[in-house]
């Protein structure tokens, strides 16, 4: 279960998201606003 616990922390990371995003082509300054939404989003969750 930790191995899947991590993965998760992993690919849902915002760091890890802003890379992605980079890779499939969106400008820095896009990606950095999209990976900040992201992170307020998740952070409201409980």
């Amino acid at each position: 279960m930790t191995r899947i616990r991590n993965a998760f922390q992993h690919v849902f990371n915002p760091l890890h998201v802003y890379c992605r995003l980079k890779d499939f082509g969106v400008s820095a300054p896009v990606a950095h606003k999209m990976c900040r939404a992201y992170e307020r989003f998740f952070r409201l969750l409980p």
